[in-house]
């Protein structure tokens, strides 16, 4: 079981990394001056790949979190 976990924890591990490293930064830039930043794209990010990549990152995060802790238990 400790070995199929592991497992688990490594692909999750690369695909956190992966996910992150694909996603675009959260600098608005000079448009967020002039309000440029408040488009249609800006107001529906949750629908785009945008949104869809953050809540993959959340959830790989959690799980990343819970399987280390599962893995530290000396059982």
């Amino acid at each position: 079981m400790r070995i199929f976990l592991s497992i688990i924890f490594l692909l999750v591990c690369i695909a956190l990394t992966v996910i992150v490293l694909a996603q675009q930064g959260k600098d608005a830039g000079l448009g967020a001056i002039g309000g440029i930043g408040e488009t249609y794209w800006g107001k529906n990010k949750s629908r785009s790949l945008e949104g869809n990549l953050v809540k993959i990152t959340t959830v790989l995060a959690v799980l990343f979190i819970v399987l280390a802790v599962i893995l530290n238990l000396n059982f």
